[in-house]
């Protein structure tokens, strides 16, 4: 199942809260960028960000986004803007400690 240019819209509207964030399609599903950093993307009509410590503060729920992949976090409540804003945020930050 692919990601539906619904879904992705509707992903890009909730994150409308933050400047920056760039979205790039590859095998019919979207990565993301925040500031030119990956943090995430849309695979299968779900939002999952990468695990870093800084987002562990969220329990989020670990997901695999398709076969031989590395585990993400699936971001379930994308309805609320301004966690979103934050757990992408504090994921890139986490991101940037690491290299």
């Amino acid at each position: 199942m692919a990601t539906t240019k619904e879904y992705k819209d509707f992903v890009l509207e909730q994150l409308n809260l933050l400047d920056n964030i760039t979205c790039k399609s590859m095998m019919r599903e979207c990565l993301l960028y925040y500031n030119g950093i990956l943090f995430g993307g849309i695979y299968d009509d779900r939002l999952l960000v990468k695990v870093v410590d800084n987002n562990k503060k969220y329990n989020m729920i670990e997901s695999i986004p398709y076969e031989r992949a590395k585990s993400m976090y699936l971001v379930d409540d994308i309805d609320n803007k301004e966690l979103l804003k934050e757990i992408v945020i504090e994921t890139c930050k986490g991101l940037s400690i690491k290299k």
